[in-house]
């Protein structure tokens, strides 16, 4: 059977660094920090006392006052990026046969924060549950794609996807294989992520996943740096129209680039830790590739998922270099979370974005704070502290999550 060929032609972004696509590439190219000290609660008992979180985000300004306080946070993040990337595709919906457009959307806890207000509230009031009508449809994650389609009146596939910090990436592979099939013609896809609350970071502290670097905040996030002691939690949302190429040529679209290949692979070997050599990292990355039917030396540029914590950045860089070995050496390779810090579940989402953006300007946004790379990693070509010019065809961007996740996506030019 034929397969449809899948492309990229809207974008919309809410990040730490930037509340729009042009803000945050500019952002991503210039180096920019989005730590701060945390704004959300009080921080006084928490070990890390600083964040990523997104700035000036008003959502009565964006969004209707009354659609507004029906949503979590997350919910409000990803109703905006939605809206930005529709409109940036150019697609005039009602124009469309909306069975054919769906929305598949990532989340790795949704409406938390919603909940953990319901418990305050509670306990407030001596146990007298004197909750918001909305506090289910606020909490449930599917809502947050529910309403996405119900705005619209999008009656094609609706639904959330769940693996942790692979979330967005899986939905977007969910949504090329929709697509693929024949299935739909356009997905509203990426994902989502506001846990940047007591519960989530008192529970990250109590792992010590998080970096305590509470005095030097704004180079705490150091990914493949010898010094790195950590993740620096994020927040945000991306959104991507994933839309069949013959569909998207008919209509004139703007074409970003091809989803050209996915690789999803379970890592069986720990519960939090990938596999010490990056067993699994290394088969995403080659089922991908495959997928796309390109060769190793085709890719020019990958977008890790380096989070800057010890175990993961050495168990990815090993991986790449198994699986390229001296072709390694010419792919430039980055890490956007020393920017962004670690946005869960609409990390795969965001850095495809950062991924197709370098794809088109042959501009490669660099990691920061990388002063001393540790000696286990091998000697990449690193896109350290400084954009770089470079050229390239395709390019992978990767996304692991606890419970084995592992996901790849391929991206190239439109041939």
């Amino acid at each position: 059977m034929k397969v449809k060929k899948v492309v990229i032609t809207g974008l919309g972004t809410l990040t730490p660094i930037g509340n729009t696509v042009s803000d945050y590439w500019n952002n991503l190219l210039k180096g920019v920090s989005g730590a701060n000290p945390i704004t959300y609660f009080d921080t006084e008992n928490y070990k890390t006392k600083f964040a990523c979180e997104v700035k000036n985000f008003d959502p009565n300004v964006l969004i209707d006052r009354k659609i507004a306080r029906s949503m979590d946070r997350c919910g409000q993040y990803a109703f905006v990026t939605a809206m930005e990337a529709i409109m940036d595709s150019g697609l005039e919906l009602n124009k469309l046969n909306k069975q054919r457009v769906g929305v598949i959307l990532g989340t790795a806890i949704g409406g938390i924060n919603s909940i953990i207000e319901a418990i305050e509230i509670l306990n407030l009031n001596g146990g007298i549950p004197k909750f918001s009508p909305f506090l289910l449809t606020k909490a449930l994650g599917d809502m947050i794609a529910g309403n996405i389609a119900l705005y619209y009146g999008l009656s094609g596939t609706n639904c959330i996807t769940t693996s942790a910090c692979a979330s967005s990436a899986n939905a977007l592979a969910d949504a090329y294989h929709a697509i693929q099939l024949g299935k739909i013609d356009i997905v509203i896809s990426g994902g989502v992520e506001a846990c940047i609350n007591k519960l989530a970071v008192g529970g990250f502290n109590s792992m010590n996943a998080l970096s305590t670097r509470n005095d030097e905040y704004e180079t705490a996030s150091r990914p493949f740096d010898i010094s790195r002691d950590g993740f620096v939690l994020g927040e945000g949302s991306a959104t991507l129209i994933v839309e069949d190429y013959e569909h998207a040529k008919a209509r004139g679209a703007k074409i970003y680039a091809e989803l050209a290949g996915v690789g999803l692979i379970t890592d069986t070997y720990h519960i939090t830790a990938p596999h010490p050599k990056g067993e699994a990292a290394k088969l995403a990355m080659k089922i991908a590739i495959e997928d796309a039917k390109l060769n190793l030396n085709d890719i020019g540029h990958i977008n890790t998922h380096g989070t800057s914590t010890p175990l993961g950045d050495i168990s990815e860089c090993l991986a790449i270099q198994d699986l390229f070995g001296e072709h390694s050496s010419n792919i430039a390779i980055n890490a956007i979370k020393s920017m962004t810090g670690h946005m869960m579940g609409a990390s795969g989402a965001t850095e495809a974005i950062a991924t197709i953006l370098a794809l088109n300007a042959g501009k490669i946004p660099p990691t920061i704070n990388l002063k001393v790379k540790d000696p286990e990693i091998p000697n990449f070509n690193f896109v350290q502290n400084k954009a770089t010019e470079h050229q390239f065809y395709a390019a992978i961007s990767n996304s692991f999550g606890f419970g084995g996740h592992n996901a790849s996506l391929v991206f190239t030019k439109l041939d």
